[in-house]
């Protein structure tokens, strides 16, 4: 098998996300589940909610866009695939994680929907309430798909949030049988307890398949998936049929089991949890940027905590330190 020229090559939604701060009393009047992630079904409907927001700010998100970010600015080789339409957030869009030294090339769509947006309302506390309104990102096609780009990629890195539209499922369905033919790993993230609420059944039959190499998730994902109460009887449920499974604990740090195998490391000392957007997204960048680079399960761990620090202390979901700095000497 040849050696891949790049670490990650992932596929997600291609999303601007809009991040304002607001009260909890904002969020309770407007029918919000503090914490959580909702859909906003129509363009109209993100539009009424947009005109309530205060000031914000404009910066490309995507759950695996926000992952493959983290890890280019870490130094590792990325390329994404998702879909934008042709007008101006998917132009902010496509520079945003181009400048990032990430390859793009999935072409703009013509036409209705929009480019998607995640209203994003960031309470003192730094709980975000995302609402999303996936737009063109819904009509990832398969014929997008670059199956070289794919087979010449040591991870195939697929995020749960797109799996709920038809034409993107069937895009990532077809991405993982490339990687497979091809010898490479895929890395799948659960994303949201509502995503697995809706694809569980799916979900078990890629993991009872034997088709996810490595499967992210934070406690109350794990729990929603293997319906249990308790996070230790998920893991125990699922560590023996994914090779690694990575989980998030919160403040409780993160752990990683490979069979028989369990490794935990702390989280990070940080002074102020502003905004926890893109928290999970930039763990999964330092943990598969050390696994592309055959680094041990502690050390891997310990990058993913880092990168999540990093980014829980502003606002925005991508990386505003120096990465490579911050995680300089981890081994």
């Amino acid at each position: 098998m040849t050696e891949p020229r790049y670490d990650v090559v992932a596929i997600g939604n291609a999303i601007v996300d809009i991040i304002a701060p607001a009260t909890d009393a904002f969020i309770a009047d407007n029918g919000m589940t503090k914490g959580a992630m909702a859909l906003v079904f129509s363009p109209e409907e993100a539009d009424a909610l947009y005109g309530k927001m205060g000031p914000g700010q404009e910066v490309s998100g995507g759950s695996a866009a926000n992952t493959i970010a983290g890890m280019a600015a870490l130094g590792a080789e990325c390329a994404f695939i998702g879909q934008v339409a042709d007008d101006q957030l998917g132009a902010v869009f496509a520079h945003d994680i181009r400048a990032a030294g990430i390859r793009f090339d999935t072409a703009a769509r013509a036409g209705a929907p929009t480019t998607g947006r995640c209203l994003i309302f960031v309470t003192p506390d730094g709980q975000r309430t995302m609402n999303t309104f996936l737009g063109a990102s819904h009509y990832l096609p398969e014929a997008a798909l670059d199956r070289d780009l794919i087979a010449d990629a040591r991870y195939l890195y697929l995020e749960g949030y797109l799996w709920d539209p038809e034409e993107p499922r069937a895009a990532m369905r077809a991405a993982i049988e490339v990687a497979r033919a091809a010898g490479r790993k895929v890395a799948f993230t659960l994303s949201a307890e509502f995503v697995i609420d809706r694809h569980r059944a799916a979900f078990h039959d890629l993991i009872d398949q034997g088709l996810i190499d490595v499967l992210f998730a934070n406690e109350a994902e794990i729990m929603s998936l293997t319906e249990t109460g308790d996070v230790e009887a998920a893991i125990d449920a699922v560590r023996h049929k994914v090779p690694l499974v990575v989980v998030t604990l919160s403040e409780r740090g993160a752990c990683a089991i490979a069979g028989d195998a369990r490794v935990s490391v702390p989280a990070q000392s940080i002074d102020k949890v502003v905004d926890t957007t893109g928290a999970g997204d930039l763990f999964a960048a330092g943990f598969l940027h050390g696994q592309a680079r055959g680094q041990s399960l502690e050390a891997s761990l310990t990058l993913g905590a880092i990168c999540a620090a990093e980014v829980i202390q502003h606002f925005g979901a991508r990386p505003m330190a120096d990465l490579k700095a911050l995680t300089a000497g981890v081994a």
